[in-house]
């Protein structure tokens, strides 16, 4: 990976985790289990803890399917934040921890409990969240949760374009749950002038792909990468996508 090998610029760690779900092997890995803040993929285990409870049938009442149908699907901050509340906050993240096997997962400072962006996670646990989704979840979550994963939209709630990385590279054989944060104009936390001291970077921009590639969702690709303050969206997208068209993911043509 030449120069992506260890980070974009200006020393900024990038960590890709890219495992094959036939062979049962991480095919790729740098920094795997480098601790990035989540952004947005913390809605994955979000929905899982909200499904935890709901067996056999896993009913969603018509208000919790809006929800989360915008939450996945496009991103949805106030849905996440709405859920973050109502079910206990880092409480969710200690309880999806134990139930995933997670290793490298924490939730955010104490100083900033409702922050679920602020969530720790890697990208080997991130590759762990989905191979519970599809290979022991029970079968109704997988699909409600990869249904809505395959149909992610293309702009967030907040306008950003978020058909970055993967969802450029391998359409349209994909699944995605994006994450970005700090940018000009985001909706994320990019106004939070009282940043907490934390291991995890929670100042320099994030912009992360996460998912699934090729046929009966086969690779599971997650790449997470922090830019400078102040970059530009374009510019971390235009990056992003050109790292993820670099990796070796099986099951699809070599596009490089």
């Amino acid at each position: 990976m030449s120069r992506y090998q260890m980070t974009l610029r200006d020393e900024l760690p990038v960590g890709i985790a890219v495992f094959d779900r036939h062979t049962g092997q991480f095919v790729q890995q740098v920094n795997a289990d480098h601790q990035f803040r989540s952004a947005s993929v913390v809605k994955l285990l979000i929905v899982l803890d909200y499904l935890s409870d709901r067996g056999p049938a896993y009913d969603v009442p018509p208000a919790d399917q809006s929800r989360l149908e915008v939450m996945l699907r496009s991103s949805d901050d106030d849905a996440a934040s709405y859920y973050w509340d109502h079910l206990g906050g880092a409480a969710i993240v200690d309880r999806m921890v134990a139930r995933l096997g997670l290793t490298h997962t924490a939730g955010p400072p104490v100083t900033h409990p409702g922050f679920w962006g602020y969530v720790a996670i890697t990208p080997a646990d991130t590759v762990r969240v989905y191979r519970y989704i599809l290979d022991r979840a029970p079968l109704p979550v997988r699909k409600y949760v990869m249904d809505l994963l395959h149909q992610a939209t293309r702009y967030g709630t907040d306008g950003f374009d978020q058909y970055f990385g993967i969802a450029s590279v391998f359409d349209p054989e994909f699944s995605i749950k994006q994450g970005w944060s700090g940018f000009h104009g985001s909706s994320g936390y990019a106004k939070d002038r009282a940043k907490p001291e934390s291991l995890v970077d929670l100042v320099s921009d994030a912009l992360h792909t996460t998912g699934t590639v090729g046929p009966d969702d086969r690779a599971i690709v997650a790449v997470f990468t922090l830019h400078p303050p102040g970059t530009e969206y374009e510019k971390a997208y235009a990056e992003v996508t050109r790292l993820t068209g670099s990796l070796t993911v099986p099951g699809v043509p070599d596009r490089r």
